[in-house]
């Protein structure tokens, strides 16, 4: 049996005790997600967070206002998304060229140009999936203020804490940003109200994805249902990977979440060794075809992501270059290699010690999706030069590198990185190494 470690728990810089007897946690063990290790989570109150003692994940978090901040996060989040949904995003001005720019109408154009498939990424990322999030958020949060179990509240739960990887609004924000520089030595670039409301809004979803911590969520919804979610650690139960409660070792579904039971991820491995692989290979013809497509009367422009960087670079856009070259070059260049090292250090030995190693996870799986920039830069110039005079347009590899960035996401999503730690214990390999 694994023998328990007392975590160290701390108080947020500021703390409001309105809920504290509903809103305590308290004591019982969990397994750290990331490295296995059972953890003796001491009683929580408002404004405490634990984490695991061997690799510093955090656990288990109890919100300084549990109840009524994430409601006002998310209410906030859901009316800047109408204002930044329904005003002017930017105007473009040249000769010959005046595009008025929304973010619906950015997706029209998508459509109307036959790329119906970068219109569902962009409405998925920036629109559908933050939206559900903050619905789903609102639902939850409203129930446990109101103390009443609702209909598919468990449902709403593991859907909102699975979305929250997904939303990519502050993504957008920096690609219009990147989009600005390179527009703006050939046009003029104005602004609109929906540009400005839309880093508040990218702000307020990141408080509201932060201010929702599953642990105690799912220990709340069981308390309306006067029922507790703590079984014993000890005997024949397994801990669930996603809300960290335990559940007796013959079920194969957690109680408390619904959530697949398993000890370590099945075939972890070999899944994301699979979307691995096949990022891989789609990661050639991302770079060896063209990605963008610039014409005018005078000049036809066709751009892979390697020539369009040397090309802004030459120009004088050293600035965008190295953005461009960051995020699609080098991240995803190096998120390809170091999940190899990964996958493979569960069966070779490993490159470094075991608290790199899972630091090299953590910021793989994070920095996957900023790799998006590139495809919203060109949707942002595609949807602003439409014109016989000025036309930008997607090239095939636009496509083939959507889907490396969704494929490294899911390798890194169904890798489970207890593997490597399991290893390091078997080999007696020092966490300070």
């Amino acid at each position: 049996m694994t023998p328990y470690r007392p975590v160290q728990t701390y108080h947020r810089l500021w703390r409001r005790k309105v809920y504290k007897h509903r809103a305590t946690l308290p004591a019982h063990p969990v397994d750290c997600p990331e490295c296995g290790l059972r953890n003796h989570i001491p009683q929580l109150s408002q404004g405490q967070e634990a984490a695991c003692s061997r690799c510093g994940h955090d656990l288990v978090r109890v919100e300084s206002n549990p109840y009524i901040a994430p409601l006002a996060y998310a209410a906030t989040a859901l009316i800047l998304m109408v204002v930044v949904y329904s005003q002017m995003f930017v105007t473009i001005e040249m000769p010959g060229v005046y595009s008025r720019l929304t973010l619906p109408g950015m997706m029209k154009t998508l459509i109307l140009q036959d790329w119906g498939f970068l219109a569902e990424v962009m409405f998925i990322f920036t629109f559908g999936t933050p939206l559900l999030f903050l619905l789903l958020a609102l639902y939850v949060y409203t129930a446990l203020a109101l103390r009443r179990f609702m209909p598919f509240l468990l449902y709403a739960t593991r859907t909102l804490v699975r979305l929250r990887e997904w939303i990519m609004i502050d993504v957008f924000f920096i690609s219009t940003l990147v989009a600005y520089i390179k527009m703006y030595t050939v046009s003029t670039v104005t602004f609109g109200p929906a540009f400005w409301l839309m880093f508040a809004l990218g702000v307020m979803l990141i408080r509201t994805a932060v201010s929702v911590p599953e642990h105690w969520v799912y220990y709340q919804i069981h308390h309306l249902l006067n029922r507790s979610p703590l079984f014993p650690s000890e005997g024949k139960h397994i801990c669930c990977s996603r809300c960290l409660y335990f559940q007796p070792v013959n079920e194969e579904e957690c109680a408390v979440c619904g959530t697949d039971l398993f000890d370590r991820r099945p075939h972890s491995v070999r899944i994301s060794l699979c979307f691995l692989i096949a990022a891989a290979i789609l990661y050639l013809p991302a770079n060896l075809l063209p990605i963008m497509i610039s014409s005018n009367p005078l000049s036809l422009e066709i751009s892979t992501i390697l020539s369009g960087i040397e090309y802004m670079w030459n120009d004088g856009d050293r600035l965008i270059a190295v953005i461009i070259f960051s995020a699609s070059i080098m991240v995803p260049t190096l998120k390809i290699m170091s999940m190899g090292v990964l996958i493979a250090s569960t069966r070779l030995p490993m490159p470094m010690g075991i608290r790199k190693m899972s630091l090299l996870y953590r910021i793989t799986e994070y920095i996957g999706r900023w790799s998006m920039i590139d495809i919203f830069v060109i949707i942002i110039l595609m949807s602003a030069f439409h014109t016989p005079m000025a036309r930008v347009q997607p090239g095939p590899a636009s496509i083939y590198f959507c889907l490396v960035v969704l494929l490294t996401m899911l390798s890194a999503h169904f890798f489970d990185p207890r593997l490597l730690w399991d290893k390091a214990t078997r080999q007696q390999i020092k966490p300070n190494d």
